[in-house]
C-alpha cells in the first residue's frame, strides 16, 4: 500500500500536529476577507462541498495579520528562507478596500522584509480595482494576478454577480488599470478556468489582447466522487481544449508565458514546475484564514467539509506545526507520497500526479491518480518535442567585427562600438517591420501607415529614421510580432510623427489609447474622450486633428494645452528624451511615473546633467561615450517606499533606462552606467551567441540569495565590472570598500562562467577579456 494511503480520506478527523524535522514553507495563502462581491458557480470556496466560509470572520481582525505576520518572519527566520512569497486572496481581497489593503501589505513588508525577501501578490476578481487601489499596490509592490475565462460569452458562463449582471466589462476596466504605465509593474496574469464549452483558441485570443505578462489556465475542481463533465465519445477532452492552444500559442511564436504548457515542456526537459498542478516538486504553502487558523491548500474545499482543516491557528501554532502536519508534509516528499499507480507511471516526472484535490475519493482518500489523469497523459504525449524554450527570434549569424565585441568585452567600449550596435539595433527595427507589412495590409489604419512610412523613407529618410530609433517603437513591434496584433494600427502614430518631423503633408486616421493619441519621439494629444481613432493632417511645424466633430490645430512651439510634448532635454553635452508620455515606455519591472510637473522635469534635468557631466570625468571618463552614443531617452520611475536606488533596463527598448529619482548626480552616474551595460549586452546578445540557450543549469552569485542562469550572471557580471570601474576612480574609504565588494563579486562570478562550459567561443573569449580587465586592476 502507498504512503498516501495511510492518510484520512474522509470526515472521520484529520490527523493532529506531528512533531519532528520539518521541511520549511515558502508560499503563504492570507485570506484578508471571506466574502465575495461575485457568485461564480465553478467557486471551490462557495460552491463546493466545504462550507466553512460561513463561519470565518468577515475582514481579518489586525491583530490576526500581526499575529500572522509575525509567525510567517519567525518561519522565514528559523529556516534562513532567501524569499517568502505571500498572496493576498479570500473571497475577494478588495472587499478590504484601499485602507486596508495598505494596511495588511504594510504589516506584512514590516515584519517581513527585515527577514527575507518578501514575494508579496494578490489574487483577484477585479471588479473593485480603481486608481488608488492601484496606487497602495504599486506603493507596497503588490502583483496582481486577475481571474477571467475569455471572451464576454465565455466568461459570463460561471463568473457571475449574485443578481446574474455580468461581470466582463468591471474585470477588462481592472485589466485596463494594470495596462497603463504607472501600474503596469503591478500587473502580475490573468488566471483562466477551462470550460468546454467554450472555445479555447477563442478563449486565448481574447486573455492574449489583455496583455497579460502570463497566463495561467486551470482545470476545473473536481474528484473522482464529482468528476469533470465529458462528452460522449471523447476520452480526453480537457487534453483536446489545452493542445488546441497550446498549437495557436506555437503558431503565434509562443507570445506570452502560459504556466501549464511552460511546466509540462520545462519538466520534459528535467527542469522544474513552476505549478503545484503538475511535476513532482514540493508544494510548500499553507492557507491562513480570516480567523487566523493554518489550513491546507484551499481547493481540497472540493473533495468534503472540512477538508483543509488542520486544528492550528497562528495565535498558538507555529509554521512550523503547520509544515509538520501529515496532509502538508505529505505534499513535499514528491514521488513517495504517490499512489502506487502513479509512481509506476512512465510520465509521472512531468504530471506529478496532477492538483492533490483532483485526486480525491471517498474511502480511499488522495491515494489515487487524478480525475484528470488520462487527460494530462494525453496532453504530455502530444506535446512531446516542443522545446523547452521558446525561439529567440534571432537575426541569423553574428554580425559584430571582432575587434567591436573584444572592445566591448573590455567593459567601456568606444563611441564608435556603441554606433555599431545602435546600427544593429535599427536594422532590427527595420526587419520586424518588414515582417509586420503583410498583417498591417489586413487592417485599414495600419495600412495607411505602412504605405506612408515605405514613401517617407524615401522621400524624408532622415526623419523615419529618428523615429525608428527610438526605444520603444522596437517593443511596439515586438508585441506585435509575438500576438498582440491588436496594437498595429499604432504603425499609423509611427508614419504620422515621421511625416511631422519632415514637414510632408500627410492624412490619415491615427489611433488612440485610453484617451491619448500618441506619436513616438514627439508627445501625446489628450482626446478628452475615449476614442478609438483620429483624423491626422501633418504640416510643416505641427499638425491638425479632427476629434469628434472639432478641429484642433497644434503647433509644436506653441501647443495648445492638450498637447503633452515629449521632453527633450540636453544633459551632459547630449541630447535626451524624458520620457513620461510614450504608452509603450512601461516594459520594466518597475512601475513608471506618471507626466512630470515642470519643476518635476526640471529636477531632473538638472541631475542627469549633473550625472552625465560627472562621467567624463569618473573611470578616466571611459563610460561616457559609450553611454553618450546609446542613451536615447531616460523613463522615470517611481520611488521606492523605501527609498531604495531603483533602475531598470529592458532588451525591447533599447536606447532608454529606468530610473527612480536618486539622492544625488553621484548616485544617478552610477545607475547610468549599470542600465547601459545592460542595454549594450542586450545589443550583443541580439546578433551573437555567447552561451548554449539550450543549458539550464544555475550559478550562485554573490549579489543575489538565489541561483540565476547563465544570461542571468553574463548580464550582472557584466554590469558590476563597470560599477566596480567607477567606484576605484572614486576618493575616499567609503569609495574603496564599495570598490572592492564589487570587484570581488565580478570576479567570482566570471570565474564561475569560464568553469561551467557553458559559454560558446565567441562567449569565452568575451568573459576572458572581462577578466583581463579585472586582473588590470590589481
Amino acid at each position: 500500500m502507498s504512503r498516501g494511503s495511510a492518510l484520512p480520506s474522509d470526515p472521520a478527523g484529520p490527523p493532529g500536529p506531528a512533531t519532528g524535522r520539518v521541511s520549511p514553507l515558502s508560499q503563504y495563502v492570507l485570506k484578508l476577507t471571506s466574502r465575495c462581491d461575485l457568485a461564480c458557480d465553478h467557486c471551490y470556496v462557495y460552491q463546493h462541498p466545504d462550507q466553512s466560509w460561513r463561519r470565518q470572520p468577515r475582514l481579518m481582525a489586525a491583530a490576526t495579520l500581526r499575529a500572522a505576520a509575525g509567525r510567517i518572519a519567525e518561519h522565514a527566520a528559523a529556516h534562513r528562507l532567501d524569499t517568502v512569497r505571500v498572496v493576498l486572496h479570500g473571497g475577494e481581497p478588495l472587499l478590504a478596500g484601499a485602507a486596508g489593503l495598505a494596511a495588511a501589505a504594510g504589516e506584512l513588508r514590516r515584519q517581513i522584509d527585515p527577514v527575507t525577501r518578501l514575494d508579496l501578490r494578490m489574487q483577484s476578481n477585479g471588479v473593485l480595482l480603481t486608481p488608488r487601489v492601484c496606487d497602495v499596490l504599486v506603493a507596497h509592490d503588490v502583483k496582481v494576478g486577475i481571474s477571467l475565462d475569455g471572451d464576454v460569452s465565455a466568461n459570463d458562463r460561471h463568473r457571475r454577480h449574485a443578481n446574474g449582471a455580468s461581470s466582463h466589462a468591471a474585470v477588462r476596466r481592472a485589466l485596463a488599470l494594470l495596462r497603463r504605465p504607472e501600474y503596469r509593474a503591478g500587473y502580475a496574469g490573468i488566471l483562466c478556468t477551462v470550460d468546454l464549452a467554450n472555445d479555447p483558441v477563442r478563449v486565448y485570443r481574447a486573455l492574449l489582447a489583455e496583455e497579460p505578462p502570463q497566463i495561467d489556465f486551470l482545470l476545473p475542481h473536481a474528484n473522482w466522487d464529482r468528476p469533470p463533465a465529458r462528452p460522449a465519445g471523447i476520452p480526453t477532452p480537457y487534453a483536446e481544449w489545452l493542445l488546441a492552444v497550446h498549437r495557436r500559442w506555437l503558431a503565434d511564436g509562443r507570445p506570452v508565458p502560459i504556466r501549464l504548457l511552460e511546466s509540462l515542456l520545462s519538466t520534459a526537459a528535467g527542469g522544474a514546475s513552476r505549478t503545484e498542478a503538475v511535476g513532482l516538486g514540493p508544494a510548500d504553502l499553507v492557507v491562513i484564514e480570516t480567523d487566523g487558523t493554518f489550513e491546507q491548500v484551499d481547493s481540497l474545499k472540493s473533495a468534503y467539509h472540512g477538508a483543509p482543516a488542520t486544528g492550528l491557528d497562528v495565535f498558538r501554532h507555529r509554521v512550523d506545526d503547520a509544515a509538520a502536519y501529515p496532509m502538508i508534509a505529505i505534499r513535499q516528499t514528491g514521488l513517495t507520497g504517490l499512489c502506487a499507480t502513479c509512481r509506476r507511471c512512465p510520465v509521472v516526472a512531468q504530471c506529478g500526479g496532477g492538483l492533490f484535490a483532483h485526486r480525491y475519493r471517498a474511502g480511499a482518500g488522495f491515494d489515487n491518480p487524478s480525475v484528470y489523469c488520462a487527460d494530462l497523459k494525453e496532453l504530455i504525449r502530444a506535446m512531446a518535442g516542443t522545446p523547452a524554450h521558446a525561439p529567440a527570434h534571432r537575426q541569423g549569424a553574428d554580425v559584430l567585427d571582432r575587434a567591436v565585441l573584444d572592445d566591448l568585452a573590455g567593459g567601456r567600449g568606444t563611441a564608435e562600438s556603441a554606433r555599431q550596435l545602435a546600427s544593429v539595433h535599427l536594422g532590427m527595427v527595420r526587419a520586424l517591420l518588414v515582417a509586420l507589412s503583410p498583417q498591417a495590409t489586413d487592417d485599414p489604419v495600419a495600412a495607411a501607415g505602412w504605405r506612408l512610412l515605405v514613401e517617407l523613407d524615401v522621400t524624408a529618410p532622415e526623419a523615419v529614421r529618428a523615429v525608428l530609433e527610438h526605444p520603444f517603437v522596437r517593443r511596439w513591434a515586438q508585441r506585435c510580432r509575438d500576438g498582440a496584433t491588436g496594437e498595429l494600427p499604432y504603425l499609423a502614430g509611427v508614419a504620422a510623427a515621421a511625416a511631422i518631423r519632415a514637414g510632408v503633408p500627410a492624412t490619415l486616421d491615427v489611433p488612440a489609447r485610453g484617451g491619448l493619441l500618441a506619436l513616438p519621439t514627439l508627445g501625446a494629444f489628450d482626446l478628452s474622450a475615449d476614442l478609438p481613432t483620429a483624423r491626422l493632417s501633418s504640416r510643416e511645424g505641427g499638425f491638425d486633428l479632427s476629434v469628434a466633430g472639432r478641429r484642433e490645430r497644434v503647433r509644436l512651439t506653441d501647443p495648445p494645452a492638450a498637447w503633452q510634448p515629449a521632453r527633450r532635454v540636453r544633459a551632459g553635452g547630449h541630447e535626451l528624451l524624458l520620457e513620461d508620455t510614450d504608452p509603450y515606455r512601461d516594459c520594466y519591472h518597475l512601475p513608471v511615473a506618471p507626466r512630470l510637473s515642470t519643476s518635476g522635469a526640471a529636477r531632473w534635468t538638472g541631475q542627469l546633467d549633473a550625472a552625465l557631466r560627472r562621467l567624463r570625468t569618473e573611470a578616466d571618463g571611459g563610460y561616457a561615450p559609450a553611454v553618450g552614443a546609446l542613451l536615447r531617452a531616460v523613463v522615470p520611475v517611481r520611488p521606492d517606499p523605501d527609498g531604495r536606488q531603483r533602475s531598470a533596463a529592458a532588451g525591447a527598448a533599447f536606447g532608454a533606462v529606468a530610473v527612480a529619482p536618486a539622492p544625488d548626480d553621484a548616485a544617478l552616474a552610477v545607475l547610468l552606467v549599470h542600465e547601459v551595460q545592460h542595454l549594450k549586452l542586450d545589443a550583443v546578445l541580439d546578433v551573437c551567441d555567447l552561451f548554449d540557450r539550450t543549458d539550464e543549469r544555475r550559478l550562485t552569485v554573490p549579489w543575489r540569495p538565489d541561483s540565476r542562469p547563465v544570461e542571468g550572471v553574463l548580464h550582472g557580471t557584466y554590469a558590476h565590472l563597470a560599477v566596480a570601474d567607477v567606484w576605484r576612480s572614486r576618493p575616499g574609504p567609503a569609495a574603496a570598500t564599495t570598490y572592492r565588494r564589487y570587484r570581488d563579486w565580478t570576479g567570482a562570478a566570471l570565474d564561475a562562467l569560464l568553469g561551467l562550459g557553458a559559454l560558446t567561443t565567441a562567449g569565452d573569449r568575451f568573459v576572458g577579456r572581462m577578466r583581463d580587465t579585472l586582473d588590470s586592476w590589481s
